[in-house]
């Protein structure tokens, strides 16, 4: 049996906690290959919350409560998962809330995806299945959605759908994995900096929907703190850690002015076409080490003779970007006639063309991730 725990952090949630309890000893009834148990981490609620976890612990064996000052969302769960590991020997932990909006009746669904191998699933709003609230107003949608899609652009990753919401599930070996990296984060930004930190690591992470449902008693927690820190560790995180697509643009941009520079000073010792070819090779070099050292850090391969074939492949790959842009050039220019803007606009379509087809290939195949052991 897999001893598993869900994780509900409190705070003035004595209307919630009692029904919730019983709502998810209803659900553990259907779980057979899991032993399960319940960790509320009250933070000294001034409503009775604790005395109502305590009232329940008398009927059910598997409850737990720990209290502590209140310190924030993610203080309560470090709190948390460091006393289901430590004390409760947790090998899988659920992070919910205890306002019922999530539904006990999805615990059943992370565990089928923890059992196929996944480390985190993560419940989303945001795909097939899933949705928020139909009953909130148009402003508190448009900043979920648009505060959800933030997050996916400027950490240059779309293949992740939700990355606020904070009903999970996950391995505990890859809570201690990242324990230290998220000991700063206090609030709210605890969820996007832990799904972060996972991916970081080549985390196995599934999806699952989640219908999101709106709190009956008591109020959201959620506040203009939250949106500001979000917003700090997303720009440091740029800064410090770059995305591999940022990373891999900027390696572009160099590679480029290598190419220009070169292009210009030997035109004037030899034929255009010669000059060209040293220009395009340099760069080509210099596009391949850079990704191999710093875009692609985490995967990179060690200055041998084992490493001409990726460079011949890396080389092979890049003419196919010309390629592309002359392929690009000439056929806005069979629809649209032959003009400065049209041959501009051929030109720069084939280079993002070209970049997102060479980023997939070197991402799959030239750097392709080394599959875990």
């Amino acid at each position: 049996m897999i001893k598993t725990t869900i994780i509900l952090p409190t705070y003035n949630e004595k209307e919630n906690i009692g029904p919730l309890i019983e709502a998810i000893e209803t659900v553990f009834r259907q779980i057979k290959n899991h032993s399960m148990s319940i960790l509320v981490v009250d933070d000294n609620s001034p409503d009775g919350t604790a005395a109502e976890v305590k009232a329940k612990q008398k009927k059910y064996k598997n409850l737990h409560l720990i209290t502590g000052k209140k310190e924030g969302l993610g203080k309560a769960y470090l709190r948390g998962m460091d006393y289901a590991s430590d004390k409760l020997g947790a090998e899988v932990m659920f992070e919910m809330d205890a306002d019922f909006s999530h539904d006990p009746k999805l615990i059943p669904k992370f565990l089928e995806k923890i059992d196929q191998g996944y480390d985190l699933v993560v419940g989303s709003r945001y795909i097939k299945g899933g949705s928020i609230p139909s009953n909130w107003g148009i402003h508190r949608k448009t900043f979920s959605i648009f505060g959800n899609l933030i997050v996916r652009t400027m950490l240059f990753n779309f293949s992740q759908h939700e990355w606020t919401n904070g009903y999970r599930a996950i391995h505990t070996n890859l809570y201690q994995k990242i324990r230290i990296d998220l000991l700063d984060f206090t609030g709210y930004t605890f969820q996007v900096a832990s799904l972060h930190k996972a991916q970081l690591v080549d985390a196995k992470i599934a999806e699952i929907p989640n219908r999101f449902v709106d709190r009956v008693y008591g109020k959201s927690k959620i506040g203009k703190e939250y949106i500001i820190n979000l917003l700090k560790y997303l720009i440091l995180t740029d800064l410090t850690n770059p995305p591999r697509f940022f990373r891999f643009l900027v390696v572009g941009t160099i590679g480029f002015v290598t190419q220009a520079t070169l292009f210009a000073v030997f035109k004037r010792l030899t034929i255009t076409e010669i000059a060209n070819a040293i220009g395009f090779s340099a760069a080509v070099t210099s596009n391949f080490l850079l990704n191999n050292f710093w875009t692609f850090s985490d995967r990179k391969k060690h200055l041998s003779l084992g490493i001409i074939p990726d460079y011949v492949k890396f080389y092979i790959f890049s003419i196919g970007a010309l390629i592309i842009q002359t392929i690009s050039i000439s056929t806005t220019k069979f629809i649209f006639g032959h003009s400065e803007m049209v041959d501009w606009g051929g030109f720069v379509l084939g280079v993002l063309i070209g970049l997102f087809v060479n980023y997939t290939i070197y991402n799959k195949i030239i750097w392709k991730k080394k599959k875990s052991s």
